[in-house]
């Protein structure tokens, strides 16, 4: 395996994913409330290796044999999208809620991980950026698509692990009802904004 193209994969995978988008926003929310923060960065890290997987052994060309797909994922992810952004504008507008740590009180994890995992599934950006754009990256690293893939996987792992648990030592300051507020203000207008994009086809 080339180290070189390990690294490679690597820094494409952290230079795409550190972009806030719905799914770091969401993650780093569970993060700072410390509320099933293992079972979330778990699901999108393995989400991430999936859809690398699938972009290096080219789901890339069956999309592109399947035109109806694209514009199905793109609605479909920009309605989900819009739907929590308006909870989170609403959360933004009436919450007076502070971080409580050890409230005992949360969304049951079920639920928790169903919005991550729509979060990450129903979002075409999700799906360009690993399936289609790494999946083409590692077609010119003819025989070393595994250490491509290994690095990009790795980049995902390192990422929202540190996203998650790191988020933590923010938490004296959504000790304050105000910081809540505006970081779900925040949230609504990330993902209203990503819904827009989708819906105009940018």
């Amino acid at each position: 395996m080339s180290p070189s193209v390990y690294m490679t994969g690597l820094s494409m995978g952290l230079g795409l994913i550190v972009a806030i988008g719905a799914q770091n926003a969401f993650v780093l929310r569970q993060g700072l409330k410390r509320e099933h923060v293992l079972p979330v960065v778990l699901a999108c890290a393995l989400s991430d290796a999936l859809l690398i997987a699938l972009g290096v052994t080219s789901l890339a060309q069956v999309i592109a044999l399947m035109p109806w797909l694209e514009p199905a994922m793109r609605y479909g992810g920009a309605a989900f999208l819009l739907w929590y952004a308006l909870r989170s504008l609403r959360s933004a507008m009436t919450s007076t809620d502070a971080l409580k740590v050890d409230n005992g009180i949360g969304t049951p994890l079920k639920a928790t991980l169903a919005t991550c995992l729509a979060l990450t599934w129903l979002n075409p950006h999700v799906w360009l950026d690993t399936v289609v754009l790494l999946g083409s990256i590692a077609t010119q690293f003819s025989g070393e698509r595994l250490a491509f893939a290994l690095g990009a996987t790795s980049a995902s792992f390192l990422f929202f692990f540190g996203l998650g648990y790191g988020a933590r030592y923010l938490s004296p300051l959504f000790a304050q009802p105000l910081a809540w507020r505006i970081l779900d203000g925040l949230i609504a207008v990330i993902m209203g904004s990503i819904a827009a994009r989708l819906v105009l086809g940018g």
